[in-house]
Protein backbone atom coordinates (compact mmCIF):
# COMPACT_ATOMS: atom_id res chain seq x y z
CA UNK A 1 0.00 0.00 0.00
CA UNK A 2 1.16 3.54 -0.65
CA UNK A 3 2.52 5.32 2.40
CA UNK A 4 0.85 8.41 3.77
CA UNK A 5 -2.76 7.30 3.35
CA UNK A 6 -5.17 6.70 6.18
CA UNK A 7 -6.35 3.29 7.37
CA UNK A 8 -9.81 4.12 6.00
CA UNK A 9 -8.35 4.81 2.54
CA UNK A 10 -6.29 1.60 2.71
CA UNK A 11 -9.45 -0.37 3.52
CA UNK A 12 -11.35 1.23 0.62
CA UNK A 13 -8.48 0.44 -1.76
CA UNK A 14 -8.36 -3.20 -0.60
CA UNK A 15 -12.13 -3.58 -0.95
CA UNK A 16 -11.97 -2.03 -4.42
CA UNK A 17 -9.36 -4.60 -5.48
CA UNK A 18 -11.41 -7.48 -4.10
CA UNK A 19 -14.48 -6.16 -5.93
CA UNK A 20 -12.55 -6.03 -9.22
CA UNK A 21 -11.38 -9.64 -8.81
CA UNK A 22 -14.90 -10.84 -7.98
CA UNK A 23 -16.34 -8.98 -10.97
CA UNK A 24 -13.69 -10.54 -13.22
CA UNK A 25 -14.53 -14.00 -11.95
CA UNK A 26 -18.24 -13.52 -12.59
CA UNK A 27 -17.46 -12.23 -16.09
CA UNK A 28 -15.21 -15.23 -16.79
CA UNK A 29 -17.86 -17.65 -15.62
CA UNK A 30 -20.61 -15.92 -17.58
CA UNK A 31 -18.65 -15.90 -20.84
CA UNK A 32 -16.84 -19.22 -20.63
CA UNK A 33 -18.26 -21.85 -18.35
CA UNK A 34 -20.99 -22.29 -15.82
CA UNK A 35 -20.14 -22.63 -12.15
CA UNK A 36 -20.93 -26.34 -12.37
CA UNK A 37 -18.23 -26.76 -15.02
CA UNK A 38 -15.40 -24.69 -13.56
CA UNK A 39 -14.33 -23.55 -10.13
CA UNK A 40 -12.06 -20.51 -9.73
CA UNK A 41 -10.09 -19.73 -6.58
CA UNK A 42 -8.06 -16.58 -5.92
CA UNK A 43 -5.67 -16.85 -2.96
CA UNK A 44 -4.41 -13.33 -2.03
CA UNK A 45 -1.92 -14.83 0.46
CA UNK A 46 -0.10 -16.46 -2.48
CA UNK A 47 0.77 -13.17 -4.19
CA UNK A 48 2.43 -9.85 -3.37
CA UNK A 49 0.27 -7.50 -1.28
CA UNK A 50 -1.73 -5.27 -3.59
CA UNK A 51 -1.92 -7.70 -6.52
CA UNK A 52 -5.06 -7.04 -8.55
CA UNK A 53 -6.54 -7.55 -12.01
CA UNK A 54 -5.66 -4.61 -14.27
CA UNK A 55 -7.02 -5.67 -17.68
CA UNK A 56 -8.61 -8.71 -19.30
CA UNK A 57 -10.54 -11.46 -17.61
CA UNK A 58 -9.51 -14.52 -15.63
CA UNK A 59 -11.17 -17.69 -16.90
CA UNK A 60 -11.03 -20.84 -19.02
CA UNK A 61 -13.39 -22.29 -21.61
CA UNK A 62 -13.67 -25.63 -23.39
CA UNK A 63 -14.22 -25.86 -27.15
CA UNK A 64 -16.97 -28.52 -27.45
CA UNK A 65 -15.79 -29.56 -30.93
CA UNK A 66 -12.04 -29.97 -30.33
CA UNK A 67 -12.16 -30.48 -26.53
CA UNK A 68 -9.23 -28.08 -26.21
CA UNK A 69 -9.13 -25.85 -23.13
CA UNK A 70 -8.27 -22.16 -23.55
CA UNK A 71 -7.49 -19.92 -20.57
CA UNK A 72 -7.68 -16.19 -21.27
CA UNK A 73 -4.80 -13.74 -21.10
CA UNK A 74 -4.90 -10.87 -18.62
CA UNK A 75 -2.73 -8.34 -16.82
CA UNK A 76 -2.15 -8.07 -13.08
CA UNK A 77 -0.86 -4.91 -11.40
CA UNK A 78 0.68 -4.39 -7.99
CA UNK A 79 2.95 -7.44 -8.28
CA UNK A 80 6.20 -5.58 -7.63
CA UNK A 81 9.13 -7.57 -9.01
CA UNK A 82 7.68 -11.05 -8.38
CA UNK A 83 7.98 -13.53 -11.24
CA UNK A 84 5.15 -15.98 -11.90
CA UNK A 85 4.36 -19.09 -13.95
CA UNK A 86 1.00 -20.08 -15.46
CA UNK A 87 0.34 -23.77 -16.11
CA UNK A 88 -2.56 -25.59 -17.79
CA UNK A 89 -2.97 -29.37 -17.56
CA UNK A 90 -5.79 -31.21 -19.34
CA UNK A 91 -6.65 -34.86 -18.69
CA UNK A 92 -8.38 -37.00 -21.31
CA UNK A 93 -9.87 -40.48 -20.93
CA UNK A 94 -10.89 -43.23 -23.35
CA UNK A 95 -11.95 -46.86 -23.20
CA UNK A 96 -9.72 -49.48 -24.78
CA UNK A 97 -10.88 -53.06 -25.36
CA UNK A 98 -8.68 -56.14 -25.47
CA UNK A 99 -9.81 -58.94 -27.83
CA UNK A 100 -8.38 -62.46 -27.86
CA UNK A 101 -8.21 -64.74 -30.92
CA UNK A 102 -11.54 -66.34 -29.88
CA UNK A 103 -13.27 -62.95 -29.97
CA UNK A 104 -13.61 -62.56 -26.19
CA UNK A 105 -13.48 -58.90 -25.14
CA UNK A 106 -12.15 -57.41 -21.91
CA UNK A 107 -12.72 -53.67 -21.34
CA UNK A 108 -9.70 -51.77 -20.02
CA UNK A 109 -9.93 -48.15 -18.83
CA UNK A 110 -7.01 -46.04 -19.95
CA UNK A 111 -6.16 -42.46 -18.99
CA UNK A 112 -3.68 -40.07 -20.56
CA UNK A 113 -2.67 -36.71 -19.10
CA UNK A 114 -1.29 -34.28 -21.64
CA UNK A 115 2.03 -32.70 -20.86
CA UNK A 116 1.34 -29.47 -19.01
CA UNK A 117 1.30 -26.30 -21.09
CA UNK A 118 3.26 -23.58 -19.33
CA UNK A 119 4.17 -19.96 -19.90
CA UNK A 120 7.57 -20.48 -18.34
CA UNK A 121 8.76 -17.74 -16.02
CA UNK A 122 6.90 -14.46 -16.49
CA UNK A 123 8.68 -11.29 -15.38
CA UNK A 124 6.77 -8.15 -14.43
CA UNK A 125 7.53 -4.73 -15.84
CA UNK A 126 6.83 -1.66 -13.72
CA UNK A 127 4.84 -3.76 -11.24
CA UNK A 128 2.59 -5.22 -13.94
CA UNK A 129 2.52 -8.85 -15.05
CA UNK A 130 1.15 -9.80 -18.46
CA UNK A 131 -0.16 -13.38 -18.43
CA UNK A 132 -0.67 -14.72 -21.98
CA UNK A 133 -3.51 -16.95 -23.16
CA UNK A 134 -2.83 -20.69 -22.74
CA UNK A 135 -4.39 -23.49 -24.80
CA UNK A 136 -4.12 -27.19 -24.00
CA UNK A 137 -3.16 -29.63 -26.68
CA UNK A 138 -2.78 -31.66 -28.56
CA UNK A 139 -5.63 -34.00 -27.59
CA UNK A 140 -4.21 -37.53 -27.21
CA UNK A 141 -4.82 -39.84 -30.18
CA UNK A 142 -6.25 -43.36 -30.29
CA UNK A 143 -2.66 -44.57 -30.66
CA UNK A 144 -1.68 -42.81 -27.41
CA UNK A 145 -4.43 -44.61 -25.49
CA UNK A 146 -3.73 -47.97 -27.11
CA UNK A 147 -0.02 -47.68 -26.25
CA UNK A 148 -0.84 -47.06 -22.55
CA UNK A 149 -3.45 -49.84 -22.22
CA UNK A 150 -2.49 -53.23 -20.80
CA UNK A 151 -4.21 -56.41 -21.95
CA UNK A 152 -4.27 -59.65 -19.93
CA UNK A 153 -2.08 -61.36 -22.52
CA UNK A 154 0.36 -60.09 -25.13
CA UNK A 155 -1.50 -62.06 -27.79
CA UNK A 156 -4.67 -60.00 -27.32
CA UNK A 157 -5.42 -57.11 -29.69
CA UNK A 158 -6.01 -53.61 -28.28
CA UNK A 159 -8.88 -51.57 -29.80
CA UNK A 160 -10.21 -48.12 -28.92
CA UNK A 161 -13.95 -48.32 -28.26
CA UNK A 162 -15.69 -45.94 -30.69
CA UNK A 163 -15.23 -42.21 -30.16
CA UNK A 164 -14.61 -42.45 -26.42
CA UNK A 165 -11.78 -39.91 -26.16
CA UNK A 166 -13.13 -37.19 -23.88
CA UNK A 167 -11.82 -34.35 -21.76
CA UNK A 168 -12.28 -35.49 -18.16
CA UNK A 169 -10.74 -32.52 -16.28
CA UNK A 170 -8.37 -29.58 -16.43
CA UNK A 171 -6.44 -27.43 -13.96
CA UNK A 172 -5.05 -23.94 -14.59
CA UNK A 173 -2.75 -22.29 -12.03
CA UNK A 174 -0.82 -19.05 -11.68
CA UNK A 175 2.00 -19.32 -9.15
CA UNK A 176 4.22 -16.48 -7.90
CA UNK A 177 7.85 -17.38 -7.19
CA UNK A 178 8.66 -17.24 -3.48
CA UNK A 179 5.05 -17.75 -2.34
CA UNK A 180 3.36 -20.86 -0.97
CA UNK A 181 0.38 -22.07 -2.98
CA UNK A 182 -1.13 -20.77 -6.20
CA UNK A 183 -2.61 -17.30 -6.57
CA UNK A 184 -5.15 -18.46 -9.19
CA UNK A 185 -6.55 -21.99 -9.54
CA UNK A 186 -9.25 -22.89 -12.06
CA UNK A 187 -10.52 -26.46 -12.25
CA UNK A 188 -13.07 -27.96 -14.56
Amino acid sequence: MPQGISESQKMKLSLHRVFILIAALFFALATGMTAAQAATTINPAAAPTGTHLQTGSIGCSVNPTTELVTCSGFELAGVGNSNATATLTATYTATVQCRNHGGQIVEVKSQVTTAPTSTGSLSPKNGRLTVPELTSGPVPTAEDFIAKATCPNGNWTKELLGNTITLSSFTYTLHFAGFTGDYITITG
